[in-house]
């Protein structure tokens, strides 16, 4: 199957799109130390050194590389063999587990506020960030403070900070008066 490669923001990440959808639903975020054993494309792709993380969207994959590795040597051995697994079978997964795992973390919101983060978040803010290889969660939001997640290429982004303080604090802002301040949600 025939990728389109694309640059993100963050020079560590690369967006793979291929030429037709992926059977995947929702965005998951998969790190190299997760279990995959049921899904042959993120053996594929976590078998070439140098892979830290796979962000898995219907339309995109973006991978994240370490540091020292180089995107010349890469993304030429990534997209052989990603378009090698995705032409024999468009399932990431055997089963569909993953429905259950993004069914399981959708937590229902009762506070009108939250309601509205989660409202612009998924209107406003999601589609520019996955056209840029990355995806953005909702948290939490607490005494003013809203709490997001940012995976895949906006996860260790150079421009991050400057998205989560100047664009989406600025818009929630002025569309939810009760938030005071947005901010990443720390790894453990």
């Amino acid at each position: 199957m025939f990728l389109r490669i694309e640059e993100t923001p963050n020079p560590n990440t690369l967006k793979f799109i291929p030429e037709k959808n992926i059977d995947f639903e929702g965005t998951k975020l998969f790190k190299s130390t997760d279990n995959f054993e049921n899904s042959e494309l993120l053996k594929t792709i976590f078998a070439i050194q140098g892979v830290t993380d796979v962000l898995l969207n219907a339309e995109f994959i973006s991978i994240s590389k370490s540091e020292k590795e180089d995107w010349k040597v890469l993304k030429t051995i990534l997209t052989a063999k990603i378009g090698t697994v995705l032409q024999k079978k468009n399932i990431p997964f055997e089963e569909k587990a993953s429905d259950n795992d993004n069914k399981k973390a959708k937590k229902k919101i009762d506070d009108p506020a939250e309601r509205e983060i989660v409202n612009l978040l998924e209107t406003k803010v999601k589609p520019v960030v996955a056209s840029h290889g990355g995806d953005i969660t909702f948290h939490s939001f607490e005494n003013g403070v809203v709490t997001l997640e940012l995976k895949g290429s906006c996860s260790g982004c150079p421009s991050s900070t400057a998205t989560l303080k100047m664009g989406i604090e600025n818009m929630l802002k002025h569309y939810i008066p009760d938030v005071k301040e947005v901010v990443e949600l720390q790894s453990k």
